[in-house]
């Protein structure tokens, strides 16, 4: 960990930006060039989701993240906080800090071509400040220097942040779910797909397996992930996961479940589909289910 910059903060000149719609709210973008040396530029990020893009980064970027949370997740029993960022490869300009309870840890490097591309997690707790801090890095020419990234927010308040974003990184990613986590993940999951594995592509750079399925049925889906494509009249569609879970491509009817995280879709759950109906018609004569899907 490495202390906040007190020359920065101390002498620096302090810009305050206060948005004036939800859109500013959310996302952020502006110019190195209308700051002066060694001042840092103070942003609130009050949403759960959104975009920075610094153009010719100078000084510093200080952005507060904000976001507006349920009453029910802001008190002194609820959960952590996780957020994830995600830089384009073309990141520039910059090195870029976590900065919690007035320490700074590094995220992000320039140059560093092994922390570009990737998500970035961090957690915290509602009570605690916590803000990204972006510190250009010295350059004669900046006029190609963009420092860019997107970040999500999730917490107890949406349902989401058992598996999604935290189980990315966790030895636990590939563990098979079990019935409980089978029956909350069919009613909390952005996307209900049964279908069949098609085509398993492997990264081995972001170490991410792109698992191609071919749906049968779309129960539900949050977004338009799975869609019809030419003249099938089956959907198809792309989901994610760690390439340390080893998926590979066969026969068989699967229920696919998860989130969506950067606009990709992330396995949660995958049961056969055979081994999905018997628990939900158990759970159902038990009157224990906590919603309901359409069977075949």
């Amino acid at each position: 960990m490495l202390r906040l910059y007190v020359w920065t903060l101390l002498t620096g000149i302090l810009h305050s930006i206060t948005a004036s719609s939800p859109e500013n709210q959310c996302n952020w973008r502006g110019s190195g060039l209308s700051l002066e040396p060694k001042s840092v530029e103070q942003v609130s990020l009050n949403c759960v989701e959104g975009s920075v893009e610094w153009l010719y980064p100078t000084g510093a970027l200080r952005l507060s993240l904000l976001p507006r949370l349920p009453l029910a997740s802001s008190g002194p029993g609820s959960s952590r906080i996780t957020a994830c960022i995600k830089p384009p490869a073309s990141f520039r300009g910059a090195q870029l800090y976590l900065e919690k309870e007035g320490e700074l840890e590094l995220l992000m490097s320039e140059g560093d071509h092994s922390m570009l591309s990737r998500v970035h997690c961090f957690t915290w707790l509602p009570h605690q400040t916590v803000a990204l801090f972006l510190q250009a890095t010295p350059h004669l020419d900046i006029s190609r220097r963009i420092s860019a990234f997107r970040y999500e927010l999730r917490g107890d308040w949406d349902g989401r942040l058992a598996l999604p974003l935290t189980k990315l990184s966790m030895e636990g990613a590939c563990r098979p779910c079990n019935d409980t986590e089978i029956l909350m993940a069919m009613c909390t999951s952005d996307f209900v797909v049964r279908g069949h594995i098609k085509s398993v592509d492997n990264n081995d750079e972001l170490q991410e397996s792109v698992i191609g399925i071919s749906a049968t049925r779309v129960h539900r889906q949050k977004f338009t992930l799975f869609r019809p494509r030419g003249h099938s009249l089956r959907s198809h569609g792309e989901i994610r996961t760690p390439i340390s879970c080893g998926v590979k491509p066969g026969p068989g009817s699967f229920l696919f479940m998860g989130w969506v995280h950067f606009g990709d879709a992330w396995l949660g759950c995958a049961p056969r589909y055979k081994d999905f109906k018997k628990v939900y018609e158990s759970a159902t004569k038990l009157h224990e289910n906590p919603c309901e899907i359409s069977l075949d």
